[in-house]
């Protein structure tokens, strides 16, 4: 009985001290376990999304780079379309309708060839039907090729010339900023009297002599220029005008300089002439 008395108050005693153990740990751990998830908010924190710091200065930067590339002299608008449009219809020039009629004006020679040579070059995908325009169209042309050869010793380009009302609609389906075929807006090459000169791939440098080479004759009202953006060209209306401005030139002893062509492609011209 004594033995058991005393097994009993040992097994009593191990209890409580396990008791004892347990809840001094439970103690200790709590606050442990509290302070580790308080220490662990602020990093969770840190480690969520953060934006990157040059994300705002980036996205200026590349704004900034595309009003720099993007600044032109001749900003395409409405009032340059009608005006355009104005000057056709004082001229009572037809929009050409199709390829028969554009025949019909290479044939009365209302509409003359842009002859390429060394300082002018069309681009190949230029439909040879569609390398022509009005004389005193290509005379401009002829001007400025040469000017600008002597200058920087490479040819100009010539993207579009005369089209017809047929293609203008072909060319609205894929590019929805071509100018409509029809109406007080119509696209000036319907009548011939409108090129397209390549601007991609010049340098700054060309770019701004060719904006200095044009405003004298925008100013003049001889020419009505456009630079487009997403096709990078300059488009270059060019009035009547400009014949009686270039034998003015002439006769007061500033004749240009035929351009530099080859025999066989001065021969052509004359005869086509």
């Amino acid at each position: 009985m004594l033995y058991t008395n005393a097994l009993l108050r040992r097994l009593g005693g191990l209890q409580e001290s396990r008791y004892f153990v347990n809840t001094t740990q439970q103690r200790t751990v709590l606050p442990l376990f509290l302070l580790t998830i308080v220490l662990s908010v602020p990093a969770f924190g840190l480690h969520g999304y953060v934006p990157p710091r040059h994300t705002h200065r980036t996205t200026t930067r590349r704004a900034h780079v595309r009003r720099l590339a993007w600044n032109p002299m001749f900003r395409p608008s409405r009032e340059s379309l009608l005006r355009q449009n104005e000057e056709i219809d004082r001229l009572d020039l037809p929009r050409i309708q199709d390829d028969d009629e554009l025949e019909q004006l290479k044939a009365s020679a209302d509409l003359v060839p842009i002859v390429p040579g060394t300082m002018l070059r069309f681009d190949p995908r230029l439909d040879p039907d569609r390398r022509y325009c009005r004389p005193w169209t290509r005379d401009f042309v002829n001007d400025l090729s040469e000017d600008y050869y002597k200058e920087f010793h490479q040819q100009i380009q010539v993207n579009s010339a005369v089209r017809t009302v047929k293609v203008q609609k072909k060319l609205r389906r894929h590019n929805r900023n071509a100018a409509p075929a029809e109406g007080d807006l119509a696209s000036s090459h319907l009548a011939g009297i409108t090129v397209d000169i390549q601007r991609r791939g010049m340098t700054r440098q060309q770019v701004k002599w060719m904006e200095q080479y044009l405003l004298p004759l925008k100013d003049l009202g001889l020419i009505e220029p456009e630079e487009e953006r997403r096709q990078w060209v300059f488009h270059i209306m060019v009035s009547d005008r400009y014949t009686d401005w270039r034998e003015s030139k002439m006769l007061a002893g500033e004749q240009p300089e035929q351009t530099d062509q080859t025999p066989e492609i001065q021969e052509v011209s004359n005869q086509e002439q």
